[in-house]
C-alpha cells in the first residue's frame, strides 16, 4: 500500500450521479486524490431491487457520468458486489484511503446500510463524512415546537419556509487526481455491472428515443422547462394527454439534478415574472415549488417514520380487510378492468415505464378503493414498473391515496373513473391512444363504453366483454363494498381498543403484516443525538442498542500503517459476501422485541407481481408498443418529482402533489 504524498479519498457515488452541486465529490477535490466509485449490489437491495426501466436508466446515467469524471481526470470506479462494506474496504486497501465521503439518502434500507458502514470504516481509523446533496432541509433540522415530528404536510411545508435556505452551490471540480494503486481496485466494467440483460436491452430500445439520462441532459431540461412550460404550469399541469409537466423526476432520483440548483433557478425566474406582474406565471411557480416540498416530505416520512414502506401512519388501517384477489390484481396490471382512462394508464405504464402524475393517482386510487387491493402491492408494483421510480414518493404517494396518512384521501372517498374521464382527458385523446380497441368510439361514450347503445359499439366495433371487458366491478357494487370495509374497520379498530388487545410499543402499529419485511428501525420522535465530528454528518432515526457510537471518531494512533493494512484485509476476508441485514442492531429493533398486532389481513406481495410474459398480455388488438415512439410528448415517462397527486372537490390541487387541500380522515363519532 502506498501512503507517500497527497491524502487519498474515496467518493461513494450512489443516487447523486452528477459533478455539479455535489457536496461530497466538491469536499474530496479540494485537498486529495479522488477515487469516485460506484458499487452495484443487488443482494442488498432486498424487496427493492430496481425494475427494468429504472435500471436502464441508471446504466446510462451512470456511463454519462464517466465520461465526465474521465474529462476531469478520474474515471468511475465499477464494482459488482457482494457485500457493499467488503467492497469500500478493498478500496481503502488498494489506494491506502484515509477518507471516504457520501452524499446522504433517507430510505430505510439505506439507513441501515449507512450506518453500519460508517461505523465499520470509523473503527478502523477511517474518516468518513457525508453531505445532504438531496434536500432543502435535512429531516432532522424540521420538527415541532415540542421536537415532535410532524404527520400532515401543511404543517411541515409551512415549518420549512420559516427556516432559511442555504442555496450556495459547490463550486465543481475542474480537474481530478486519480490516487496511486487504482489499478489494484477489484472493478469491472459497465456491461460487467449486470444492470441489463440481452432480452431487457431489446425491450429498453425505445426508451432512448424519449429519454437522455445523464446530469448534462438534466441541466438542458430543466432550461427548457423553465423558459417553456412553467409558465403555463398552474393551467397545464392535469392534463394527462402530451407534454404538460416538468420531465425532471428521474433526473432527481438518480441526483443527476440538485434540488437546490431547480429551487434557486425557478425563484430568480419567479422574480422576473414578479417585476412583469406576471400573476399567472407566479401562481406557478409556487405551485411547482410546493410539488418540490412534497419530495421533500417524502424523505422525512421515511426518516422518521422507517415503516412506511409496509405499514400505514394511521394504526387504525391495520383492520382494514383487504382483499388479496391476484385475478383482479392481474386485471389491473394488463389494463383489461373495463374502465378506459384506468386501463389506458396502466397500458402506457406497461408500454414506456410512465404515466402521467393524475393518471397514477387514478390508477392508484381504483386500486385501493374500486378493488380494495392492499395498497403495499400497488406500490411494490409501481416500483418494479416506473422509469422514475422512487421509494419514498412511491410511499407517500401509496399512503396517501390509500388513507393511511392523517392529511390523505378520506377512507370513504371513491372517485368515479368515468367522471375523471371527462375532466382529465375530455377529448378521449389519452384512451385512444392506449386502447385501440376504443379508437373509434365517439367521444361522448369513450369513458362509460358500457352505456353505449348497441348501434354505436357495432360501429365502433366494440364487443364489450370480447375484445374489450366489462367493469371489472360496478360503481355500486365498489361504493358498497368500501363502506363496508370502512365500517368494518371502525368496528373492529373499537373492539381492539376496549380489548386492549394491542399492547405494541410502536409508534403506530402494524399495517400489512407479511410483506417480506425489512428489519427496520424503530420510528422516535426527535431526540438528542451523539454529537458528530461535523454538523453536516448523516443521523439515523433511532439509537437503539448502539455498539458503539455513531459519531464520526477521532482517527485512530495505530502503530504502523502496516498494522492497518493488515487488519482492513483481515475485516474484508470476515465480511466475505455477508449481507447488510446481519448486523443491524445499531438502528433496528430485534424482532423479538417487536409486539406485532397481527389483523385478519395479512396481504404479502405475491411474489411475482408480474411476469415477461404480460408485455405481449392480450389487449385483443391492442400494442404494447409506445404511441408515438418519435420522443414527442406522449413519448416522455414521466412522474414529476414530487409522488402521487389527487384532487379533491374544490380545492386548488397541487402540481404533480400527493397532498393539497389536506384535510384528514374523519373518525365516525
Amino acid at each position: 500500500m502506498i501512503m507517500d504524498g497527497p491524502s487519498r479519498t474515496i467518493v461513494w457515488f450512489r443516487r447523486d450521479l452528477r459533478i455539479e452541486d455535489n457536496p461530497a465529490l466538491a469536499a474530496a477535490s479540494k485537498d486529495a486524490c479522488v477515487l469516485p466509485v460506484f458499487i452495484w449490489c443487488p443482494s442488498e437491495e432486498e424487496q427493492f431491487y430496481p425494475g427494468r426501466v429504472s435500471r436502464w436508466w441508471l446504466k446510462q446515467t451512470l456511463a454519462h457520468l464517466d465520461q465526465s469524471l474521465r474529462s476531469l481526470g478520474a474515471p468511475l470506479v465499477l464494482i459488482r458486489a457482494e457485500s457493499t462494506l467488503a467492497s469500500l474496504l478493498q478500496c481503502v486497501g488498494s489506494i491506502g484511503a484515509t477518507r471516504v465521503v457520501y452524499n446522504h439518502l433517507y430510505d430505510p434500507v439505506s439507513l441501515i446500510r449507512d450506518h453500519k458502514i460508517k461505523n465499520q470504516l470509523v473503527d478502523l481509523g477511517i474518516s468518513v463524512q457525508s453531505f445532504n446533496g438531496d434536500l432543502l432541509y435535512e429531516p432532522w433540522e424540521v420538527y415541532d415546537e415540542n421536537g415532535h415530528a410532524f404527520t400532515t404536510f401543511n404543517a411541515y411545508w409551512d415549518k420549512c419556509m420559516s427556516l432559511p435556505i442555504d442555496l450556495t452551490l459547490p463550486l465543481p471540480p475542474w480537474r481530478l487526481v486519480p490516487p496511486a494503486g487504482t489499478e489494484n481496485v477489484q472493478s469491472c466494467s459497465l456491461e460487467e455491472l449486470g444492470l441489463e440483460n440481452d432480452t431487457e436491452k431489446s425491450s429498453n430500445a425505445l426508451l432512448s428515443r424519449g429519454w437522455s439520462p445523464g446530469w448534462a441532459n438534466a441541466d438542458k431540461m430543466l432550461a427548457e422547462f423553465i423558459n417553456g412550460h412553467l409558465k403555463e404550469y398552474s393551467r397545464n399541469r392535469m392534463k394527462v394527454e402530451g407534454n404538460t409537466t416538468s420531465l425532471l423526476s428521474p433526473y432527481l432520483h438518480f441526483g443527476e439534478l440538485s434540488v437546490r440548483k431547480i429551487y434557486q433557478a425557478v425563484r430568480m425566474k419567479q422574480i422576473q415574472w414578479a417585476k412583469e406582474e406576471n400573476s399567472d406565471a407566479d401562481l406557478s411557480v409556487n405551485i411547482f415549488l410546493r410539488s418540490i416540498g412534497l419530495r421533500e416530505y417524502s424523505r422525512y416520512l421515511c426518516f422518521n417514520f422507517p415503516f412506511t414502506h409496509e405499514r400505514a401512519l394511521l394504526g387504525n388501517l391495520k383492520h382494514y380487510p383487504w382483499r388479496a384477489d391476484e385475478g383482479q390484481f392481474k386485471s389491473w396490471r394488463q389494463g383489461r378492468t373495463g374502465y378506459p382512462l384506468v386501463d389506458a394508464g396502466m397500458r402506457e405504464l406497461w408500454a414506456t415505464g410512465w404515466m402521467h402524475n393524475q393518471t397514477r393517482v387514478i390508477v392508484a386510487s381504483f386500486f385501493v378503493k374500486f378493488l380494495l387491493l392492499p395498497w403495499t402491492w400497488g406500490m411494490k408494483y409501481f416500483w418494479d414498473t416506473l422509469l422514475d421510480a422512487d421509494l419514498e414518493n412511491d410511499i407517500l404517494g401509496w399512503q396517501y391515496i390509500s388513507g393511511s396518512l392523517p392529511d390523505g384521501h378520506e377512507l370513504n372517498r371513491l372517485d368515479n373513473p368515468e367522471d375523471q374521464g371527462r375532466k382529465f382527458d375530455p377529448d378521449g385523446e389519452y384512451v385512444r391512444n392506449w386502447i385501440p380497441e376504443l379508437a373509434r368510439m365517439p367521444t361522448e361514450w369513450i369513458h362509460h363504453p358500457w352505456d353505449a347503445p348497441r348501434s354505436v359499439l357495432k360501429a365502433a366495433g366494440v364487443e364489450l366483454g370480447l375484445n374489450y371487458p366489462k367493469p371489472i366491478v360496478e360503481l355500486v357494487t365498489a361504493r358498497e363494498r368500501l363502506d363496508d370495509a370502512v365500517a368494518m374497520m371502525w368496528e373492529l379498530d373499537r373492539a381492539a381498543r376496549v380489548a386492549t388487545l394491542s399492547g405494541s410499543d410502536e409508534v403506530v402499529a402494524d399495517n400489512l403484516v407479511g410483506v417480506n419485511n425489512l428489519d427496520i428501525p424503530k420510528a422516535v420522535v426527535k431526540k438528542e443525538v451523539s454529537c458528530t465530528s461535523s454538523s453536516l454528518d448523516q443521523r439515523v432515526p433511532s439509537v437503539h442498542n448502539l455498539k458503539g457510537s455513531s459519531c464520526n471518531k477521532e482517527l485512530k494512533n495505530l502503530n504502523s500503517e502496516r498494522s492497518k493494512q493488515v487488519d482492513i484485509n483481515n475485516r474484508v476476508a470476515r465480511i466475505g459476501t455477508s449481507k447488510m441485514d446481519e448486523d443491524l442492531c445499531s438502528t433496528a429493533e430485534s424482532s423479538a422485541a417487536r409486539k406485532r398486532s397481527i389483523s385478519e389481513s395479512m396481504c404479502p406481495v405475491p411474489n411475482s407481481c408480474f411476469s415477461l410474459s404480460e408485455v405481449n398480455h392480450s389487449h385483443d388488438g391492442g400494442s404494447s408498443k409506445p404511441h408515438n415512439s418519435s420522443g414527442s410528448p406522449s413519448m416522455h415517462p414521466w412522474k414529476e418529482e414530487h409522488g402521487i397527486g389527487g384532487e379533491k372537490e374544490g380545492d386548488d390541487v397541487d402540481a404533480q402533489s400527493s397532498i393539497k387541500g389536506l384535510r384528514p380522515c374523519k373518525r365516525p363519532s
